[in-house]
């Protein structure tokens, strides 16, 4: 039998969990989160808007239709997405005067609406984000979440500038900004240069975030690019100088999507379903009361007391009283969609006034009621720490160092990424770029530097290089 694919089996986690639904809604590349998924999609932005409110991004809500000369007004950024913009043409019967897109991203909106309500250096900074749906004909085969034609939860920022200094230190105040919220959700990442043949449409600086996943392909969950002013200049978006002077804007781009709850699971996940950190888990607690027909009252009233002692506590929890499920079946429904704790209740502990604690990871024990709260908080905190360290060394594992070209090809059929040195001269990256087929040197290292002597030219060079099959 064929082994399932990585994709098969993320497919059966988010059903099975009822997080979320691929492949039922009658129009390809869109998916359904469903209340448990979308839950933890609210969990997950949580943590985005907390930091980028922080760090004084203010949240604003654009159109969703583009008019047809707006997005076109960038010639590079168009040709970029010119294959992949949805139109409207229509409203009912009548054929519209102006062709709408339906938003494949804002980087144009955005200029338009932003170019008239900033006037002076005083109105600068200004630095927006808005959470929405965007829309893109993928002509490749879709996949739940991870390459989709409905986006359905794309986080994209946008700051304005009075000068190329000012734009740089954005640019590293939002490379901080996405390492922290990616630190906080506990995915490992690196983060590569784009060459200039994969940087974003009009970007002239693209940085993105990839991790490596268990079959060793790169998803790439985060990106970040410096527009300069590209887009200001053909919107004419123009501000007054200190000197008194015009200028066009300097202008970032950054976004993130469900990518990165694609991620989450997929790293996480183990053979019998969903793993959720207890940080961003709907539900962190699933009380069990196991019953014997001796003692059905008296168990089930003492789960009921503990239950209502956690939730006053401040925990997401729930009580599994089903009378015509078997405890074992409880207990792998609640473990399959990931419910980081568990607590066993049966006659036993009902008699000694304890609790039986299960963790995700199926470590157990037993305590008094009133050490109870110590020991969940223990486990919770334990389990967090434990997931995140396990999921970051596995991650790192997947890449491989590697000193000559030969190595490459076995490196990446052992499902793993290679890293090399490599020098600055993009004809080398163009070189690695097509040295194994359906890899792709996906950037230069911006985080470290190692020196050495490129891959391709034997140049020395302290740049580090990927190349990697990617999603």
């Amino acid at each position: 039998m064929e082994e399932e694919s990585l994709i098969e089996k993320f497919d059966k986690i988010l059903s099975n969990a009822k997080i979320y639904e691929y492949g039922k809604y009658p129009v390809k590349g869109c998916g359904i989160w469903l209340p448990y998924g979308f839950e933890l999609r609210q969990n997950v932005l949580k943590i985005v808007r907390e930091i980028l409110y922080r760090t004084g991004h203010k949240e604003v809500l654009l159109p969703l239709l583009i008019p047809k000369d707006m997005l076109e007004k960038e010639a590079k950024h168009i040709a970029g997405f010119l294959e992949q913009v949805y139109w409207v043409t229509k409203g009912g019967t009548t054929r519209l005067d102006i062709e709408l897109a339906l938003r494949p991203t804002s980087e144009t909106a955005m200029t338009h609406v932003f170019k008239d309500m900033i006037s002076s250096y005083r109105d600068l900074p200004l630095k927006v984000f808005q959470i929405v749906s965007i829309f893109r004909y993928e002509t490749e085969a879709t996949r739940p979440m991870i390459r989709v034609r409905e986006v359905t939860t794309f986080k994209e920022a946008f700051t304005f500038h009075e000068s190329k200094e000012d734009a740089f230190k954005q640019f590293q105040e939002a490379y901080s900004i996405y390492s922290e919220i990616f630190d906080k959700l506990g995915i490992p990442y690196i983060t590569p240069e784009r060459p200039s043949w994969d940087r974003f449409p009009g970007a002239e600086i693209t940085i993105t975030f990839d991790t490596v996943l268990p079959d060793g392909k790169t998803l790439q969950i985060g990106s970040i690019h410096y527009l300069a002013q590209s887009f200001s200049k053909v919107f004419d978006a123009k501000f007054m100088k200190k000197d008194g002077s015009y200028d066009w804007l300097y202008m970032l781009s950054y976004g993130i999507s469900e990518r990165v709850i694609a991620s989450l699971i997929i790293h996480y996940a183990d053979e019998i379903g969903a793993v959720l950190l207890p940080s961003i888990a709907p539900i962190k607690i699933v009380v069990v009361p196991i019953f014997y027909e001796e003692y059905k009252n008296e168990v089930l009233n003492y789960a009921r007391e503990i239950k209502d002692a956690i939730e006053l506590a401040g925990y997401s929890v729930v009580i599994d009283d089903d009378p015509d499920k078997t405890p074992g079946e409880k207990f792998y429904e609640w473990e399959r969609i990931g419910v980081p704790l568990r607590i066993e209740i049966g006659p036993k502990e009902m008699k000694e006034s304890k609790v039986t604690l299960t963790d995700r990871l199926r470590r157990k024990k037993t305590v008094e009621k009133e050490k109870m709260f110590k020991e969940i908080k223990n486990m919770l905190n334990s389990l967090e720490i434990d997931l995140r360290e396990k999921i970051k060394n596995e991650m790192f594992s997947r890449i491989l160092k590697v000193k000559t070209t030969n190595e490459l090809e076995k490196v990446l059929n052992d499902k793993k990424v290679a890293m090399f040195s490599i020098c600055s001269d993009e004809k080398c990256g163009m070189k690695v770029n097509e040295m194994v087929k359906g890899a792709k040197f996906i950037g230069y290292d911006v985080k470290n530097k190692e020196k050495g002597n490129c891959i391709a030219c034997g140049k020395e060079t302290d740049k580090i290089g990927y190349l990697a099959r990617k999603y």
